[in-house]
């Protein structure tokens, strides 16, 4: 089977472009590298198309590798005819080579295989091909022997037969699959020894809906309170109709004499071995494409927030929520180095003012970032309070601190602050969040960063997989400077391990700051290969060479300089030459005998070295007062910052205590099918109160704009 026109087929690509991937994957190009620099030969193929590509081939190619397995095992049994090996070779699916090999597998002992060690499967095949009037318990005299002592245990034996035969029956089991997913509904109940406190599956006590409309969060919410023994879940469809139609195609030659036997046997094996088989298919099904969109979900949210805009050039003070240990705070300057760090208590407000003050009067603040955390409310009515009593109008935000916890006690921050306390670390992690976000969080386990929807219940080696490409991607989209990058964001940069990121940290330490690019491939563990997968990404700013702080590729230097001595442009101008951009791409492709993706990048690093995807995303909203819920009415108007998306919808921080829920029957006038497609995490959207529950701390929101 040709893999290649199966891959561009279902992805809709040239089989040129994913044969050219392909290859490029094989020969040990990253994923960053080829969307980047190899654009010309893949059609300008970005990071997810390629991604697709190679997650498409290893799955294609696992179902050839079974394919053939099924066929080589059936073949050692002598069991291949030329008609199964082409219905093996015709099989689109796993589960359709599964169903054919079924009969051939090595069984465990069934009651069927013990009826066929006891001499009566000639027995089950008489009455299966019986087209004329059969006495069943006279035939069935024939095969008493050593084994079998009566008629009654030879025609069960042989409807033990009968019953596997249907079970093994491809057609049968596409026909039951098809006609549970037209026609069943998932149904739950609560179990009469269930404990469930806080109701937090009180939708599904009693709950139905038609397997086709499943959506993803249902089937986890209900797959996690059937693990906590909250419910029973069943399928409701008419079983009747499933054996009426086995037993008729069962008893092919409609024998009155037989047809009671035959009924009795497919009832049994619908029952016993059918019905549990393909419901655990089902089951499984259901759970893999929930689990898959929960991933998708989770790595779309974590991408924008490792989007989230760098705030260069602001000192800020960073603090800690927490009741009991108090708040810990921490102010970092410009360059995110920690300056001093402190504790107050929320409720001892005499105390945290003096503390506040000296921290005003030592540190020329420019914003306050409080983590979202236990008693984050109360420490921004604090913040607020305490900036009110002084006339002082510096910003606040609110800023998730999901890991930070996580970060504070890693070896990474032992080694980063070894005479520091956790909590202490953990607010000098939050107020760096606000400085560049996707320096701080690549120190941290992607799914600890917690964006997601039933991270914990999803298949956990996709999911680490797919965040670390989220990671990836982002990090060589916004490139590093290899002179202050730590090892944690080195890693990520294609084609470097962490080893070698580690030993680029320790060179840098050794023999100062690298000066070119060409000095790297001085680095122990950096070969030539590695060199030309890295280097685009990794940007030396106060260097040597000008291009050395672009996102130009050494090996497109040569053309870079040439357009800037046509152009009579300097090194030290690269960053105020937008002359460039006026020029013809394809002209100068022509010109210099390379293609318009290439050009257009040199000309873009020409123009704009310094240029970050970040900047066209929204940061965070700066505050300098603070709302309540209690001030809130139907129909008010407000602005907010989406925190987290789900299947269902979007949570929106308001700047009170409760996110407000955009369900995404409220976020346009059409149906929409998937939230991600009209918000995004970090999106600064307007929206209109349409349903407020203050006691119950619930807000219902309507998205105005997109």
């Amino acid at each position: 089977m040709n893999l290649i026109n199966i891959i561009a087929e279902d992805l809709k690509l040239k089989e040129s472009q994913v044969q050219t991937v392909l290859n490029m994957l094989s020969e040990g190009s990253t994923i960053p590298f080829i969307a980047r620099y190899r654009k010309e030969i893949t059609g300008g193929l970005d990071e997810n198309q390629i991604k697709d590509i190679e997650t498409y081939y290893a799955k294609q190619k696992s179902l050839e590798e079974r394919r053939e397995a099924v066929i080589r095992l059936i073949d050692e049994k002598g069991m291949l005819t030329d008609k199964l090996k082409d219905q093996l070779l015709k099989a689109t699916t796993l589960k359709d080579i599964e169903d054919i090999y079924l009969p051939f597998k090595e069984k465990k002992k069934t009651k069927a295989t013990e009826a066929v060690a006891k001499g009566l499967e000639p027995f089950a095949k008489i009455i299966l091909a019986a087209q004329n009037y059969l006495d069943v318990k006279q035939k069935a005299q024939e095969f008493i022997n050593d084994k079998v002592s009566t008629i009654e245990e030879a025609i069960e034996g042989a409807q033990f037969i009968i019953a596997e035969y249907a079970s093994e029956r491809v057609f049968f089991r596409k026909w039951v699959r098809n006609f549970i997913l037209r026609n069943a509904k998932l149904k739950t109940k609560l179990k009469k020894s269930a404990v469930d406190e806080k109701e937090v599956y009180k939708t599904y006590y009693e709950f139905e809906k038609e397997l086709r409309w499943l959506a993803n969060y249902q089937v986890l919410a209900i797959n996690r309170a059937e693990k906590a023994k909250v419910l029973t879940v069943t399928f409701d469809y008419s079983q009747t109709q499933v054996t009426d139609f086995l037993i008729k195609n069962m008893n092919r030659y409609n024998n009155d004499s037989t047809a009671p036997y035959i009924e009795a046997a497919v009832k049994d094996g619908f029952k016993r071995l059918i019905k549990p088989s393909i419901e655990r298919e089902f089951r499984s099904d259901l759970t893999e494409k929930a689990g898959t969109g929960a991933i998708e979900i989770f790595a779309n949210n974590l991408e924008q927030l490792l989007l989230t805009p760098a705030i260069k050039g602001k000192t800020v003070l960073g603090i800690d929520p927490g009741f009991r240990t108090g708040c810990k705070t921490a102010v970092i300057d410009r360059t995110g180095a920690p300056k001093t760090i402190g504790v107050i208590y929320v409720f001892k407000e005499r105390d945290a003012y003096v503390t506040l003050d000296d921290t005003f009067k030592n540190f020329d603040i420019d914003v306050i970032v409080i983590g979202n955390g236990t008693a984050s409310r109360e420490t921004m009515e604090l913040v607020a309070k305490y900036l009110k009593s002084r006339n002082m109008n510096i910003p606040f935000t609110i800023i998730s601190e999901a890991g930070a916890s996580v970060y504070s006690a890693s070896k990474v921050a032992q080694k980063e602050f070894p005479k520091l306390q956790v909590e202490q670390r953990s607010a000098i992690s939050i107020a760096r969040r606000y400085q560049d976000a996707l320096n701080e969080l690549v120190k941290i386990e992607p799914k600890a960063i917690g964006v997601g929807q039933y991270q914990h219940d999803v298949n956990q080696k996709q999911l680490d997989a797919q965040l670390g490409f989220v990671v990836e991607k982002i990090v060589n989209q916004v490139g590093v400077d290899i002179n202050t990058a730590s090892a944690e964001v080195l890693q990520y940069i294609s084609g470097l391990s962490s080893k070698v990121a580690t030993n680029i940290v320790e060179h840098r330490t050794t023999n100062g700051v690298f000066k070119e690019r060409k000095e790297i491939k001085k680095v122990k563990g950096l070969g030539s290969k590695t060199y030309e997968q890295a280097i685009g990404f990794l940007r030396i700013i106060d260097g040597l060479n000008k291009l050395d702080s672009t996102s130009i590729h050494p090996e497109s230097y040569k053309i870079a300089k040439a357009i800037i001595k046509e152009n009579k442009i300097s090194l030290e101008q690269i960053g105020q030459a937008n002359q460039l951009q006026e020029l013809s791409i394809q002209e100068l492709a022509n010109k210099y005998e390379s293609d318009k993706y290439t050009i257009q990048d040199i000309v873009d690093g020409i123009s704009n070295p310094q240029r970050d995807v970040r900047d066209s995303y929204d940061a965070p909203i700066l505050k300098t007062e603070i709302l309540s819920i209690d001030n809130m009415e139907i129909g008010q108007v407000m602005e907010g910052r989406v925190q987290n998306v789900t299947e269902f919808g979007a949570f929106v921080d308001l700047g009170v205590k409760t996110a407000g829920l955009i369900h995404k029957s409220n976020m346009g006038e059409g149906y929409v099918k998937n939230p991600l497609e009209v918000v995004s995490v970090g999106k600064i959207v307007e929206v209109e109160i349409i349903s407020l529950e203050k006691e119950r701390k619930r807000i219902g929101l309507k998205l105005l704009k997109k």
